[in-house]
């Protein structure tokens, strides 16, 4: 390599390390000697649930040296903002930012600095990239999700609980993916005869009032939009569908995991394959504004049957037989 490359990984909502592990490269410019200057160094920090900010070094040897530095940074957006502010003064090649909620902080810091983003629901509608086609800053990536995905969520709700004629849209409406995906619910609702209505994520008092709200009235169910404000709420949003009686649709297999009904979305792991494919490019010289931001191509369809059961649901076989995982 002509250059030292440096790789700052910055994950969240969900331990997204080890994916990312494999795509960090350069060495540490601070270490002495042959040894150091065969060594690569990773920073990876962001939001992630249940654990404390702070920081530490992982040593691991992948063939070829690899020093992880963690940062994590809860869920608490000044430590996201600190820890965001900390990489870019490390100069990095190329920053790989999981998740809108360290996206975001990152174009405030650098507008200089490439940024590749695995997962992020709409990057136009959130500022991100001026278009898909052509991004036109330092930041590119893959998409968790695409127009039509919240109609087919819809029309999975349907078919998993048929007897459901109102649907709560839970959305951050901040978000552009929040807001495109209920478009799109609502373009396909009437087919489906269904009423679809938005409820709102800021806070956790919103979400109980709001799925409350809802859920008084019969033959409701729920379903999730893409967003960061989802993944920090999972477990209280899974806890308050099974509460209500709600069948849910998710976009995240991990909402499933955690007791959710079904989910039907971006398979994240090989969203990390892909984007490594992007800090290589640009490792090579290409640029992020030249690179297009991409749909997901893969998509994994989740169903958990104890949750259906406790719902009294029926899951019908030719959905099941479309499932990639059933948890049972």
């Amino acid at each position: 390599m002509r250059r030292r490359e440096f790789i700052t990984l910055v994950c969240g909502a969900g331990g997204a390390a080890a994916c990312c592990a494999g795509a960090a490269a350069r060495a540490d410019a601070a270490d002495r000697g042959a040894h150091a200057r065969n060594r690569r160094r990773s920073g990876i920090s962001g939001p992630r649930r249940g654990v404390s900010a702070g920081a530490g070094t992982i040593e691991l040897d992948l063939g070829a040296n690899v020093r992880i530095d963690t940062h994590w940074a809860g869920a608490d957006a000044a430590d996201i903002r600190r820890h965001a502010a900390e990489l870019v003064a490390l100069a990095p090649d190329v920053i790989l930012a999981y998740g809108a909620s360290t996206v975001r902080p990152l174009l405030q810091a650098t507008r200089t600095v490439p940024i590749v983003f695995p997962v992020v629901g709409d990057p136009v509608g959130a500022g991100f990239v001026d278009s898909l086609a052509r991004p036109g800053g330092n930041a590119t990536g893959f998409m968790t999700t695409e127009y039509s995905m919240g109609g087919k969520r819809l029309e999975l709700l349907k078919e998993i609980a048929p007897d459901v004629t109102r649907v709560a849209i839970l959305r951050d409406a901040t978000q552009g993916s929040g807001s495109s995906e209920f478009a799109s619910m609502q373009t396909a609702a009437p087919s489906l005869r269904v009423e679809v209505n938005p409820v709102n994520m800021r806070d956790v008092g919103e979400i109980e009032r709001g799925v409350a709200a809802f859920a008084r009235s019969p033959n409701g169910g729920l379903i999730v939009a893409t967003g960061p404000g989802a993944q920090v709420h999972r477990n209280l949003i899974v806890a308050l569908a099974a509460r209500h009686r709600l069948p849910a649709v998710y976009y995240e297999r991990g909402f499933v995991t955690a007791g959710g009904l079904i989910c039907y979305g971006a398979d994240y792991i090989d969203q990390f394959r892909r984007a490594a494919t992007y800090v290589d490019r640009i490792l090579k010289g290409e640029k992020p504004a030249d690179l297009p931001v991409q749909a997901p191509t893969k998509l994994k369809l989740v169903i958990n049957l104890k949750t259906a059961k406790a719902l009294g649901l029926d899951v019908p076989p030719s959905l099941l037989a479309r499932a990639d995982e059933v948890i049972e």
